[in-house]
């Protein structure tokens, strides 16, 4: 495998609990409260309009674009303002400029733009990327594989492409694209990724080395 497309959240930067604690007060003065378990078990495969449209449903709220690009918005600088908290992952650094060394590398994340980019630059690896998949370019997140398509589209032509994911749907999504896909358990059992379709699964990033992804 030459192509790398990464996930961005849980797979590169450790940074769950600053989207959770940033979904829970933007949500909060509508009266719902979210927990850490039905986060992780509803929301996590979601991006940013995925998940206020799934918290409000599940409230029992009215579901309308307004109000959930008004979340959206709101959140922003919810995040932001926890960014300190996140880390990155151990051997991430290395990991995505061995892989830049042996092709191109692409981000295929539900997140926004200026966040992926914002962890990259702090990553150090901004210049080992060629494109950015965002939330903003697929309007339909993982698991559909909208995301994942367009990666490929950027790709040019290349063949040998290995998705790297950490969450099901994210694996569910680059699988439905037809990509090979090694999981990374930092959110979920590596017995759970392998099932959801992973062909393989590591316990960490920083246990992925160029013979797995080969």
């Amino acid at each position: 495998m030459t192509a790398t497309l990464f996930d961005y959240n849980g797979v590169l930067i450790d940074d769950e609990d600053v989207h959770l604690a940033a979904f829970r007060e933007a949500v909060r003065p509508l009266g719902i409260e979210i927990t850490e378990e039905q986060y992780v078990a509803r929301y996590l495969g979601f991006d940013d309009a995925g998940a206020f449209r799934a918290m409000l449903e599940d409230a029992g709220k009215e579901v309308t674009e307004a109000r959930v690009n008004d979340l959206i918005e709101a959140k922003k600088p919810l995040y932001l303002a926890r960014i300190d908290r996140a880390r990155m992952f151990a051997g991430a650094k290395e990991l995505v400029k061995r892989r830049a060394a042996k092709g191109r590398v692409g981000i295929v994340s539900g997140a926004l733009r200026s966040e992926i980019e914002l962890g990259l630059a702090k990553l150090g690896v901004e210049s080992d990327i060629s494109f950015i998949v965002s939330a903003e370019d697929a309007p339909r997140c993982k698991p559909d594989p909208m995301g994942y398509l367009i990666g490929i589209k950027r790709l040019e032509g290349e063949q040998n492409i290995v998705a790297i994911e950490d969450s099901l749907a994210g694996v569910q999504a680059a699988r439905r694209a037809h990509l090979r896909v090694v999981g990374v358990a930092h959110t979920y059992p590596e017995a759970e990724l392998l099932a959801a379709g992973a062909d393989a699964a590591v316990h960490a990033l920083a246990d992925l080395d160029d013979e797995i992804l080969g």
